[in-house]
């Protein structure tokens, strides 16, 4: 699918980080670009930079999401772009034993909910709504109705100690690609799944940088953190690319995770 003037697009976790990057690259090749997140100030400055529109939206509330969809369709029309990148990373072992005391703690279930619910949960409501509104619209020829682009992680397959949770997520979101490309075949709608190693996103930004130097340290080649813009510029070659259908694609320089 040409990006282009004609072509509307919605990013979720469009305010920072990948999801910023993405947003960037499209609105550069011409695409109305609505940014879903909860960062309101950054969001509403982003989208004014880019000729965007702005959304203040919860991909966890069902309310939120349909009242994003609602303004992101009347600012720019129904889009045929969906880049799902809100996220929260976390950390919690399925079971810890305190140092001090000897305790026994089992994951708080409550913390494996938020993160399913946001990630998982979050990604596929997006997609669902946007793909039922793309079905609406008329093909474009081979280039189909829509395109759809996840973001999971490499913890999908190398998820470290303390990731259960977050590599739940991510693994579902992989999980359910080929189902929702077989979904959407017939009615001409794509759907991808990238999986970013380390980037220079919030979360690695958050880090001690001891951890950053071990986590660079199993990167490959070239030997640093991804820039957002690399990944902004792979989402918008995934959406040009009209035979790339159901893929799971790491994006991480070769790296593979340790288990710490």
């Amino acid at each position: 699918m040409k990006i282009s003037s004609e072509i509307s697009a919605i990013v979720t976790g469009g305010a920072s980080g990948l999801g910023e990057a993405t947003a960037r690259v499209l609105a550069s090749k011409g695409a109305k670009v609505t940014l879903f997140d909860l960062n309101e100030d950054r969001g509403n400055a982003v989208a004014k930079d880019i000729g965007g529109a702005f959304a203040k939206v919860n991909v966890a509330d069902e309310a939120s999401v349909d009242a994003g969809f609602a303004l992101a369709r009347a600012a720019h029309g129904q889009e045929r772009i969906m880049v799902n990148c809100a996220g929260i990373g976390w950390a919690g072992k399925t079971v810890s034993r305190s140092r001090k005391t000897g305790d026994i703690h089992a994951h708080r279930m409550s913390d494996f909910q938020l993160v399913i619910n946001i990630n998982l949960i979050g990604t596929f409501m997006c997609l669902s709504k946007s793909a039922a509104g793309m079905m609406t619209l008329d093909p474009l020829g081979d280039a189909g109705r829509g395109v759809i682009i996840n973001t999971a992680s490499v913890a999908a397959e190398d998820g470290q100690i303390g990731q259960v949770a977050y590599s739940a997520s991510k693994g579902g979101i992989v999980g359910m690609t080929l189902p929702i490309a077989r979904d959407l075949a017939r009615e001409g709608i794509r759907c991808n799944v990238i999986l970013p190693g380390f980037f220079e996103t919030p979360i690695y930004e958050s880090l001690p940088p001891e951890v950053k130097d071990s986590l660079r340290s199993h990167v490959q080649f070239p030997a640093r953190f991804g820039r957002p813009e690399e990944y902004g510029q792979f989402a918008a070659t995934l959406v040009e690319n009209d035979y790339i259908n159901a893929e799971k694609i790491r994006l991480d320089a070769g790296a593979r995770m340790p288990p710490r």
